[in-house]
């Protein structure tokens, strides 16, 4: 049974290495710890171990560029980890990398669409009919050339939406192909991890959409049942218990979707976030594994304990004394509930904290 090493039990003679279980990846993870914790420094360890022992392709949205440095390794890794960490095929897109992060409009749903400029279907009934009819012209259509189009028409209707996406400067956005090469296709080539860096847009909106085109195209591939890791870190800005706008409603439908029904499929989410509370209840219920790190709100702690039976109370409760890097580990991917101290990254942290500067 391959096991990730991830650190080191606490409280253990000479400190006994901590294992988790990579087949059982293939459950629902959620990975929890408030701010200053060590939380998205202990995923990094995950995700490195995964490549290292693993075929199990990583798919990473990631809001704060965190993981950017994945295929960066540090200087005094260990020699056979690094030579193999520089074998593997980590894309890094970005909104202005040299890999740009791009989708094709077109290609999307057409709800996705109608909820990237905002129709509603009952509110907005004439413009969104007309999206549906303007469906079956999109093989005609060159992106670039969606609002000419649209013009070019005596339609009213269509010189409404012209009008919506003009106005919401949609049209304008850097995350268009416009025709070119999308993040869908390089998730189509199975590398070994897509890192989706969602930060560096102009607007929240436009980096919703880009994740909303990632997990649009997964679950539309979905029958092809290749096992994938769908890494979502800050998972409360794409899964929100309350969404406020038609993006966000989208995302979140199309998460709990996923955590409801993708694990047949080989789509497999892992969750970050601070608190419990600020992911969609649907989707943390999906969730088998559990990792723990400080958590010092009694009622969030509580939350996790009627939520995640599996998990030891006594053990939940030391969490508001864990120092940096200690975690709780439960669930499927571990042999027995245990606290970890979390071992050292072998390649480079993206989103590390600003230092405060001394005289």
């Amino acid at each position: 049974m391959v096991g990730l090493r991830i650190g080191t039990l606490l409280e253990s003679e000479s400190a006994q290495p901590a294992d988790l279980i990579a087949k059982r990846l293939n459950r629902h993870t959620f990975w929890c710890g408030q701010s200053g914790s060590g939380k998205t420094y202990a995923l990094g360890v995950l995700l490195e171990q995964v490549l290292l022992r693993t075929r199990l392709p990583l798919v990473i949205l990631d809001p704060n560029s965190d993981f950017v440095g994945l295929g960066d390794v540090r200087d005094g890794a260990p020699p056979a980890s690094a030579d193999a960490l520089a074998e593997r095929d980590i894309r890094v897109l970005r909104p202005h990398g040299e890999r740009p992060l791009q989708v094709r409009m077109l290609d999307m749903p057409v709800r996705s669409q109608a909820s990237i400029i905002d129709l509603d279907p009952v509110r907005d009934a004439e413009e969104y009919n007309e999206m549906l009819s303007l469906a079956s012209e999109f093989p005609l259509i060159d992106d670039r050339h969606l609002v000419p189009h649209l013009r070019a028409s005596d339609s009213t209707v269509r010189h409404r939406l012209a009008l919506r996406l003009e106005n919401l400067g949609v049209a304008e956005w850097r995350l268009w192909a416009w025709g070119g090469r999308s993040v869908t296709d390089d998730i189509d080539d199975q590398p070994d991890a897509t890192v989706v860096d969602l930060g560096g847009f102009a607007t929240p909106a436009e980096s919703r959409a880009a994740a909303l085109a990632v997990l649009d195209h997964l679950w539309a591939r979905r029958e092809d049942r290749i096992g994938r890791l769908i890494v979502i870190d800050e998972a409360h800005n794409l899964c929100s218990p309350d969404p406020q706008s038609a993006v966000e409603r989208m995302l979140t439908d199309r998460i709990v979707q996923i955590a409801a029904e993708g694990r047949k499929y080989g789509l497999w989410l892992l969750l970050s976030t601070q608190r419990p509370s600020k992911v969609h209840p649907n989707a943390l219920s999906q969730c088998d594994n559990l990792a723990l790190m400080r958590m010092s709100s009694p009622r969030d702690l509580a939350e996790l304990g009627d939520i995640f039976g599996y998990a030891p109370s006594a053990l939940l409760d030391r969490s508001p004394t864990f120092a940096q890097g200690q975690a709780l580990f439960a669930g499927g991917f571990i042999d027995a509930a245990a606290l970890v101290q979390m071992g050292e990254r072998l390649t480079h942290e993206g989103g590390i904290d600003v230092p405060v500067l001394m005289r």
